[in-house]
C-alpha cells in the first residue's frame, strides 16, 4: 500500500497508520509513505507504538513517485481536505487502485464510487474500503483508460468549447441586451 503527500495535518497520514494497522491484522501487507513534512517525528512514534515498523516505511521525498504507484497493490489518500486530489489522478494512471477519504472537492469526483471512500478521520471506516479494495481484481489498463478524463488534452479541449459557445453567444449582438421589462 501507498501514501504519498507532505507529511502535514491535512494529509491526515495518522489515519492512514492506524487503518493500515487493522488491515494488516487480517492480511500481510505493507504499508510506504512518501513525502516530508512537520509530521514526520510524529508519524515515525506513532509507527513505533503500534509495533508496526518492520511493515511501515516512510523513505522521505520520491523523485519519481509514479515507479511506487505502478508497483503498488493499493494507493490510499487519507486527507482531510484536499483542492483537487491530483495525486489520485496520478495513482489511477499508473494503474494503481485508489481509496481515499470522502474529503470535499475531488475524491469523489475522480473515483466516482462511494465504496472506495470512507469518511474523513475514521480509521476503522478507511480500513474496511481498503479491505474491499485489496478484495478486488485490479483491471490496471482500465484504471489508467479513468484517468484520462483528466488529462491536459481534455482539459484543454473543454476550455476551447466553453469559449466557443462564449463566442457564438455574443455573435450578431452589437450591444448587451437589456433585461429590463418593457412599459407602454
Amino acid at each position: 500500500m501507498l501514501g504519498v503527500g507532505r507529511l502535514a495535518l491535512q494529509k491526515d497520514f495518522i489515519t492512514l497508520i492506524e487503518a493500515f494497522r487493522r488491515v494488516r491484522a487480517e492480511r500481510p501487507c505493507r504499508l510506504v509513505i512518501l513525502g516530508e513534512g512537520p509530521m514526520r517525528g510524529e508519524l515515525e512514534g506513532r509507527v513505533r507504538a503500534l509495533g508496526l515498523t518492520a511493515h511501515v516505511s516512510l523513505p522521505g521525498w520520491a523523485e519519481n513517485p509514479y515507479a511506487f504507484m505502478a508497483r503498488a497493490a493499493l494507493f490510499v489518500l487519507s486527507s482531510r481536505h484536499e483542492g483537487f486530489g491530483n495525486v489520485l489522478v496520478e495513482a489511477l494512471a499508473c494503474g494503481c487502485p485508489a481509496v481515499s477519504t470522502d474529503c470535499p472537492a475531488g475524491p469523489a469526483e475522480i473515483l466516482e464510487d462511494p465504496t472506495l471512500l470512507a469518511p474523513v478521520g475514521d480509521p476503522e471506516a478507511l480500513a474496511q474500503v481498503m479491505l474491499h479494495a485489496l478484495a478486488r481484481p485490479a483491471d490496471r489498463a482500465a484504471l489508467r483508460a479513468k484517468a484520462t478524463r483528466f488529462s491536459a488534452e481534455r482539459a484543454v479541449v473543454g476550455y476551447e468549447e466553453v469559449v466557443e459557445r462564449v463566442l457564438r453567444g455574443r455573435v450578431g449582438s452589437a450591444s448587451p441586451v437589456s433585461h429590463a421589462p418593457e412599459t407602454n
